[in-house]
């Protein structure tokens, strides 16, 4: 892997982790395409600028979570939030551990991206629908925990379900966006500990994905932001049943 191919998958990582097309399919697909054999310490340095990108962006809501629970504060949004990062959290971990072998498998079969390029379409389609009127509570974490877990699976977009979920179950705009992308937090967290804890590397190209990886994913979040609130997130849909058409084309 060169320079160039190393700043292409930083490039790819970045954005459509956040952006609700799949960041897992779409890595499968380039590496099927340019026969691409990626360190698995490599990927841990793309996941880990992804994740600076989204602290960064949510670190006042974190400090404000994080001094809630210091406090005691049982009372305060911030603290319900941190609870429900938690409660959605457990059916991702559920799936994880128990259907591991299974996602695994997934990832070398370009016809399962292809399933969850669609999967992910209708899901944006969903986003559509919802009430608009309530905050994350108890039953709405568990079940964006629950879709969340669903899109570890390569061609499932963890944001495009979660918030999909989320403004379909009724809740706000900019609390669907930012629950979703906060609970994204201890996963990454986890799934890097888990998959890929003992495989970082450091290196020139290891370093150059870190940061290119962490700058486009910032952006990334940025667009997503603004997409939400204008509450144009099915148009997404069209891109991921077009990619989802291209390969199936390619593949015939």
């Amino acid at each position: 892997m060169d320079l160039f191919e190393a700043v292409l998958l930083a490039v790819i990582q970045g954005l459509t982790e956040w952006l609700p097309i799949s960041s897992s399919g779409h890595l499968v697909l380039v590496q099927t395409l340019i026969g691409l054999d990626v360190p698995l310490g490599f990927y841990t340095s793309l996941h880990l600028g992804t994740l600076l990108a989204v602290v960064v962006y949510f670190r006042v809501d974190l400090l404000r979570i994080i001094s809630a629970f210091l406090r005691g504060d049982v009372e305060s949004r911030e603290f319900r939030l941190g609870l429900y990062v938690i409660s959605g959290s457990i059916p991702t971990v559920i799936l994880a551990l128990v259907f591991r072998g299974f996602f695994e498998s997934l990832f070398s079969s370009p016809l399962a991206v292809v399933a969850g390029l669609t999967i992910t379409g209708v899901l944006l389609l969903f986003s559509k629908f919802g009430g608009r009127s309530r905050e994350v509570d108890l039953p709405r974490s568990l079940l964006i925990g629950l879709f969340q877990g669903f899109a570890i699976a390569p061609g499932i977009s963890r944001s495009g379900a979660t918030i999909s979920v989320a403004l379909a179950s009724g809740i706000q705009p900019k609390e669907a966006f930012r629950y979703s992308f906060i609970l994204s937090i201890p996963t990454i967290i986890g799934a890097n500990l888990l998959e890929f804890g003992s495989t970082l590397t450091v290196g020139f190209q290891s370093i150059i994905g870190f940061v290119v990886a962490a700058a486009t994913g910032y952006v990334a979040i940025r667009v997503v932001d603004r997409v939400v609130l204008r509450e144009k997130l099915h148009l997404f849909s069209v891109y991921c049943f077009s990619l989802a058409l291209v390969c199936i084309i390619t593949m015939l």
